[in-house]
């Protein structure tokens, strides 16, 4: 068994699913990769699924979802029912990828944090987004372990307890009562009950693709459609980081607040920063557009 399991979530986006599994091949060799599919019926897709059954585990899932973010969250219950006897898991999704190079010293360090702190739930492996930024502060905090740091807690609904993608010990979440709830804020008010604040990299491991087209309820609205045209969403995998954690650490005193714009670039075009990880954000009347026609489907439904 590896020490440490990925996990991620994917639906009908070939492209970006096949990124993040070169990543985590090539920057955490040896990692155990588990695939949960919520159902993806694009032909690319499912040839792809396929293809990763050889060396991955690919999961269909046993209870389909109906909120926004279709079943992931049922699907990351049943992760967190199969992780019972995994040292370390990580949570992805399908348009994130590992951005640099992670080695067994790095996990024992990680692994050595939570020792450390029997209230940490979770860790957090990605990079800062610019454009959250333009809303709040990130004021760090120091934590037990230099490689780490606590972000201060500026009121915002999900990121200080808990992310959608994190790292965290199954066997302590499962003897604490974990179950994942449907939504970030109601997740990470649970993890407020349940353990203390989620820690972050200095350096971190991962992050979001920038500018990636986007489902709701897995179908595209109007609005949305008319957003990824505005914002010319696309493939834009990250390069891989050079430099490693330790390096960093010992080369920054006080480490740099880590900016995913501030670090990591694209291969072949960079999108103008800051980057956007939803076709609607700043788009105020294409989002009206997108929430109108939903709106209309929910009562079509009644």
């Amino acid at each position: 068994m590896s020490a440490i399991t990925v996990c991620i979530f994917s639906f009908n986006r070939a492209q970006y699913l096949r990124n993040c599994i070169d990543s985590i091949r090539n920057c955490l060799t040896g990692a155990d990769i588990l695939i949960f599919d919520d159902n993806s019926d694009d032909t690319e897709t499912l040839e792809l699924l396929n293809s990763l059954k050889k060396d991955c585990r690919v999961i269909k899932p046993k209870k389909l979802g109906t909120i926004k973010h279709g079943g992931l969250y049922h699907n990351m219950n049943l992760a967190l029912d199969l992780l019972n006897d995994t040292p370390l898991a990580c949570f992805l999704q399908d348009d994130t990828q590992l951005v640099r190079p992670i080695d067994t010293p790095e996990l024992h360090q990680i692994q050595d944090m939570f020792d450390r702190n029997p209230t940490l739930g979770f860790i957090h492996p990605c990079f800062i987004r610019g454009i959250d930024l333009k809303r709040r502060k990130v004021t760090p905090l120091p934590a037990s372990v230099s490689h780490f740091f606590y972000r201060q807690d500026t009121g915002q609904s999900a990121g200080i307890h808990y992310s959608d993608l994190v790292i965290f010990e199954p066997k302590r979440l499962i003897e604490a009562g974990w179950h994942f709830q449907q939504s970030e804020p109601a997740n990470d008010q649970q993890a407020k009950k349940l353990f203390g604040m989620m820690a972050y990299m200095w350096l971190p491991i991962a992050m979001w693709l920038p500018e990636v087209p986007a489902y709701r309820g897995k179908k595209k609205t109007l609005g949305l459609r008319l957003a990824e045209k505005h914002k010319q969403v696309g493939f834009y995998p990250f390069e891989i980081l050079s430099i490693s954690k330790d390096e960093y650490i010992q080369k920054n005193e006080m480490p740099k607040l880590p900016i995913a714009e501030e670090f990591l670039t694209c291969q072949g075009t960079t999108p103008p920063a800051p980057w956007t990880y939803n076709p609607l954000t700043g788009l105020t009347l294409y989002k009206h557009v997108n929430n109108i026609e939903i709106f209309i489907r929910r009562w079509l439904k009644q």
